[in-house]
């Protein structure tokens, strides 16, 4: 990812708007917006649903919190998650997401 692609998407994450750009030149405008597009086009998975669901936890990310527990509603990708080094984390940090996680691995 680009420097100015990341500083982009972080302005977003801790703005809800995106930066600036020349207006005047359609083809920035156009190349930021597919960039941008490309960097948030990340999935969850075993090694990344510990993680995202923490992270979604703590700022407030409901969507991602709901995929992440959707991916983990399958009882194979549950065990990988909780298998990963991860998890711990997350059980330690998120209290609050312990009754959820439990109903997932009745």
């Amino acid at each position: 990812m680009e420097p100015r692609v990341f500083e982009a998407m972080l302005h977003f994450i801790y703005n809800d708007s995106l930066p600036e750009v020349d207006d005047d030149d359609d083809g920035e405008v156009a190349a930021m917006a597919q960039h941008l597009l490309v960097a948030a086009d990340s999935h969850v998975d075993a090694s990344t649903a510990a993680t995202a669901l923490t992270l979604a936890e703590q700022h407030h990310c409901e969507r991602l919190k709901e995929a992440c527990f959707k991916f983990m509603e399958n009882p194979s990708n549950l065990k990988a998650v909780m298998a990963s080094d991860d998890f711990l984390h997350l059980t330690r940090s998120c209290s609050s997401l312990l009754k959820k996680l439990a109903k997932l691995a009745a």
